[in-house]
């Protein structure tokens, strides 16, 4: 088992930044990729990014490149998102995800087995 806590949201204006923590505890030597989603209202859980376990490669969806950074650092079983240059339509609940089956891909949800409850981010325009 592996448990998920997700801290950082909040409210910020377009163009600001926002960093979100996911802290993994329990079997966390099995993890081999961490990745972010997100959930606007009214549509579905979209991949954000993901990293995997020795942060050797890391993955973007073409919205956020270039604008949302993706970390971890395996001695405090944290994973981070920089998010930079921040738009109204990243609004939304960021979820963070673990795969402990050590899944082939790195950009569908069902890669992932592990969820965290969610941080609401809001950018106000």
């Amino acid at each position: 088992q592996v448990q998920l806590v997700e801290s950082g949201g909040g409210l910020v204006q377009a163009g600001g930044s926002l960093r979100l923590s996911c802290a993994a505890s329990g079997r966390t030597y099995s993890t081999r990729t961490m990745a972010w989603f997100r959930q606007a209202p009214g549509k579905e859980r979209e991949f954000v990014a993901a990293i995997t376990w020795n942060g050797a490669s890391k993955y973007y969806a073409d919205s956020v490149t270039g604008r949302f950074t993706i970390s971890r650092d395996n001695v405090k079983n944290t994973a981070y998102l920089q998010m930079n240059s921040l738009k109204p339509e990243d609004t939304a609940v960021y979820y963070c995800a673990a795969d402990t089956r050590w899944s082939s891909g790195y950009y569908s949800r069902e890669e992932y087995d592990y969820w965290g409850q969610g941080a609401q981010v809001t950018v106000s325009s």
